[in-house]
């Protein structure tokens, strides 16, 4: 469960980066819950492909974020803003910090 999360951080921060054949075989995969041999038959490759293709993207993803940080920096300031949502009794800081938490 936990791969199938951060495959998904990596898509929403860097999925518009690959290309469109690679997002719908990709979203087919990782969001549609696709098998290969399903992936495959719809685009009219080869089951070995779709899973070329797939280890590509991830590979890709982990790239941009071994170099960018986005997902990283991401979780680090959501996970601060909650703790100052637990230890605040002050509404208008409650309230502040779950704008912020909405907006990331």
């Amino acid at each position: 469960m936990e791969r199938i999360v951060e495959q998904g951080f990596l898509y929403d921060f860097y999925g518009e980066l690959l290309t469109e054949h690679q997002r719908q075989i990709y979203e087919d995969a990782i969001f549609g819950d696709m098998s290969l041999s399903e992936i495959a038959q719809q685009h009219g490759i080869s089951r070995q492909g779709v899973h070329d293709l797939l280890r590509r993207c991830d590979k890709i993803l982990s790239d941009y974020e071994s170099k960018l940080h986005l997902v990283s920096r991401f979780t680090i300031i959501k996970n601060k803003i909650e703790q100052i949502n637990a230890v605040t009794t002050q509404e208008a800081v409650k309230k502040l910090s779950n704008e912020i938490l909405e907006e990331l």
